[in-house]
């Protein structure tokens, strides 16, 4: 059967999982990081100290958990110093453990993970997400997906952002774009995605999250690739743009 839920939006829900999965994480950074700032998805930003920031997602895909679609995620990242140093995104009903330290690789579960070498958009398979505020920009968002569409090999929409890095980190999938994500949508998949070899920029290919002084707007445009078709992906979205 579905699972409850309330609407923090109008395409924005949580359910009691969100809260009870963010209080658990939550808990344990504030037990053994005192001292460490947490930004969560479900509850205010607390920021003591911008140098070691916890990012949480404590369930990335609440739609779906919530209609029994089972492709969601725990995601936790860790920034220091205004880079990603650390990444886990947990794949709960596949039990597929993503993870990487900055410098010391990517992996799933025990096995070292690689980006794809699809160096074409012709060859690739493409994925995206559309935003919270999709009812008002549905045509513009469907503009992307078009120009996409007609020049890739597929899209999936699988509705968790956290998951379409981690399948670009480990070749499932080539490339990710997304518009109005949040730090926590991302900051676990950024280092995961870049020790596995790929690239995580925004839409005007600026490196992503390079400093915490507006860290509530990491995040708002993502393109995430193999690093192979970045440039290629860059062009058709400044076109749109």
């Amino acid at each position: 059967s579905k699972t409850k839920y309330s609407l923090k939006s109008r395409a924005n829900p949580v359910t009691k999982a969100d809260i009870e999965s963010e209080n658990i994480i939550k808990n344990l950074i504030i037990k053994n990081f005192k001292e460490d700032s947490i930004i969560s998805e479900e509850s205010d930003t607390n920021i003591k100290d911008k140098k070691r920031v916890w990012l949480i997602d404590p369930l990335d895909g609440t739609v779906n958990y919530a209609h029994t679609f089972a492709h969601f995620a725990v995601s936790i990242g860790f920034v220091e110093g205004g880079d990603a140093k650390m990444g886990i995104i947990y794949d709960v009903m596949k039990d597929e453990f993503f993870h990487a330290i900055k410098g010391k690789g990517a992996y799933l579960n025990d096995k070292r993970i690689f980006v794809s070498d699809a160096d074409n958009l012709r060859d690739s398979l493409l994925a995206t997400g559309f935003a919270y505020d999709r009812a008002e920009k549905a045509e513009y968002y469907c503009s992307f997906y078009s120009a996409f569409l007609k020049r890739t090999h597929d899209i999936r929409r699988c509705g968790a952002a956290s998951l379409d890095i981690a399948w670009v980190s480990c070749g499932r999938l080539d490339g990710y774009w997304e518009f109005n994500l949040k730090p926590w949508d991302v900051g676990a998949g950024k280092v995961i995605l870049e020790e596995a070899g790929g690239k995580l920029t925004d839409f005007d290919m600026n490196l992503w999250g390079k400093n915490l002084e507006d860290i509530k707007l990491w995040g708002i445009e993502v393109l995430a690739t193999n690093s192979k078709i970045h440039k290629e992906m860059f062009k058709i979205i400044k076109r749109i743009k």
